[in-house]
C-alpha cells in the first residue's frame, strides 16, 4: 500500500468548510489502495469547534500530531471576540473597523507572512523530515490556506526531494480577504515571492476550480489538476419540509457577501404580496457577519428572520434538506470567480432548489446550470431575481416546489478520491 503522507491544519474536531475536503479524502483513498498518514497540530485554535466530526475520521488513518504556537491565543488577551472572528474569515467593513482591529488586521497581514500559523513550520519540517526517512514516505501532500503549511512541502521538498503536491482549497494572493490585511509593499511582496516558490516546486499543483488553474498557469510551468470539493453520503434521517417559505444561508455570512439585491427583493415581495409576507422566513444557520445583519434591518426584514447560529455539521445537513430554498451568495468581485464554496455540492444532493448570487463568470454558475440544481444571477438583475423568487413560492404554494438534480455522480467524495489516487498512484513523479 503506497504511504501519503498529508499535511494539514484543519481536522477534527474543527467545524466549518475548512476540514471537510482532506477528512474526506482520507475516509476513501484505503479503498484505492493508499494508506493516509495525516499531520495535524495537537493544540490548536480552531474558531469553530463540531466534536461530531471525531467521528467521521478514518480508523484506517494513521494520525500524528506536534504542539502548535498560535499567536491568535495571545491575540485574544486583547479582544477574544475580534480574535475570533479574524480567525475565522469574518472581517468587518474598513469604514467600521475598531482601533483594535485595524491593529489584528495589520498584524495578521504584515508580522505573520503568509499567515499566522507560520510559527508552526520550523518545528514541523524538523519532526517530518525525520519522520518521512523513518517510514519510507515517497510522498507528501500540504493544503491550504492556512498557505503556510506549503511552506513545509517546500522545505521538505528541498531537503529529501520527496513527491509533493500543494493542495490549495483558495487561490493565495488573490483571495477576497487579502486586500482587506492592510499589506505594506514589502508585505505583499513577500506573499508574492512565497507564492511563486511554492507553484514553482511542487510537483503537481492540485486546485478547485478551472478559474484559479487558468490563474496559475500564468505563474508556474508545472501540472496543475482540477479536483473540486463534493458531496458524501451522510447518514441523516429524512426531514420534513418546514412549512413556512424559508429561504435558507447555510455556512459563513460575511460582510463582503452583503446581497443588498436580494434584500430589496424580498422587501418588495414581502411589501406587494400578502400570502408570501405571511409564509416567508429567512434562516440564517452559521457566523454572520454584524454588517448583514445590520442591512438586514435597514430593509426591515428582522421579524421574518431566525438566526441559529453555528450548529453541527450534521445538524446544517437535516437544515438542508428541510428547508424550501438555499441561498449561495459569493463576493461581487473579480476575484472571487474562482471560488466554489463547499456547501454547493451538498445543496445539489438536498433535493432543494438553490438561489445562487456571484460575479459574472462564476466557475460555480456552471455547475448550478449544468446539474439543474437552481438559478444563479449577477448583482445587477434585480428583477429576474425577484421573479426567481416569486416563482419558487409559487411551485411552493402548490405543494411542488423540488430540485430535479441530473449528472452529480462526478461530484461524489468517492468518485472525486478516485481521481485523486490515480495522480497519486502515478509510476513518475507526480
Amino acid at each position: 500500500m503506497k504511504k501519503v503522507l498529508i499535511i494539514a491544519y484543519y481536522w477534527p474536531p474543527a467545524g466549518g468548510p475548512g476540514v471537510q475536503r482532506w477528512l474526506k479524502f482520507v475516509k476513501y483513498l484505503p479503498d484505492f489502495d493508499i494508506q493516509p498518514i495525516v499531520y495535524v497540530p495537537e493544540n490548536p485554535t480552531y474558531p469553530i469547534v463540531d466534536e461530531g466530526l471525531m467521528d467521521e475520521v478514518s480508523d484506517k488513518a494513521i494520525i500524528i500530531k506536534k504542539k502548535i504556537v498560535e499567536p491568535y491565543g495571545f491575540a485574544s488577551v486583547f479582544s477574544k471576540k475580534n480574535t475570533k472572528k479574524i480567525s475565522s474569515g469574518i472581517i468587518p467593513n474598513q469604514k467600521k473597523q475598531s482601533f483594535i482591529q485595524k491593529m489584528l488586521l495589520w498584524v495578521r497581514g504584515n508580522i505573520f507572512i503568509p499567515d499566522a500559523r507560520v510559527l508552526w513550520v520550523k518545528p514541523s519540517v524538523k519532526f517530518l523530515e525525520k519522520y518521512i526517512s523513518e517510514n519510507n514516505i515517497e510522498t507528501i501532500i500540504t493544503t491550504g490556506p492556512p498557505h503556510s503549511l506549503h511552506l513545509i512541502g517546500l522545505e521538505l521538498k528541498k531537503r529529501l526531494n520527496v513527491n509533493w503536491m500543494a493542495d490549495f482549497r483558495d487561490p493565495w494572493t488573490t483571495i477576497g480577504y487579502h486586500k482587506a490585511l492592510k499589506l505594506s509593499d514589502s508585505a505583499s511582496k513577500k506573499h508574492k515571492e512565497l507564492e511563486s516558490q511554492v507553484l514553482n516546486t511542487a510537483d503537481i499543483v492540485l486546485v478547485t476550480s478551472e478559474t484559479t488553474k487558468t490563474e496559475f498557469q500564468a505563474l508556474t510551468t508545472k501540472p496543475i489538476k482540477v479536483i473540486t470539493n463534493g458531496f458524501d453520503v451522510e447518514k441523516v434521517e429524512k426531514q420534513p419540509l418546514d412549512e413556512k417559505f424559508t429561504v435558507a444561508h447555510i455556512g459563513s455570512f460575511l460582510s463582503e457577501r452583503n446581497p443588498r439585491i436580494l434584500w430589496k427583493c424580498l422587501k418588495e415581495l414581502i411589501k406587494e404580496n400578502p400570502s408570501f409576507k405571511a409564509d416567508f422566513q429567512l434562516k440564517l444557520i452559521g457566523a454572520v457577519s454584524q454588517e448583514v445583519l445590520d442591512t438586514i434591518a435597514e430593509f426591515r426584514l428582522n421579524d421574518y428572520v431566525n438566526n441559529l447560529g453555528y450548529v453541527s455539521h450534521k445538524e446544517a445537513v437535516a437544515h438542508q434538506r428541510k428547508s424550501q430554498v438555499l441561498l449561495l451568495i459569493e463576493i461581487d468581485s473579480e476575484d472571487t470567480k474562482s471560488i466554489i464554496p463547499g456547501k454547493l455540492f451538498e445543496y445539489m444532493v438536498s433535493e432543494r432548489p438553490i438561489i445562487a448570487v456571484g460575479p459574472e463568470g462564476s466557475d460555480f454558475a456552471e455547475i448550478i446550470k449544468n446539474t439543474n440544481t437552481g438559478v444563479f444571477h449577477q448583482y445587477d438583475e434585480i428583477e429576474k431575481l425577484k421573479n426567481t423568487i416569486l416563482n419558487y413560492y409559487t411551485e411552493y404554494q402548490q405543494g411542488n416546489l423540488k430540485a430535479n438534480a441530473i449528472g452529480l455522480q462526478q461530484y461524489s467524495r468517492k468518485k472525486l478520491t478516485e481521481k485523486l489516487a490515480s495522480i497519486l498512484n502515478l509510476k513518475s513523479k507526480i
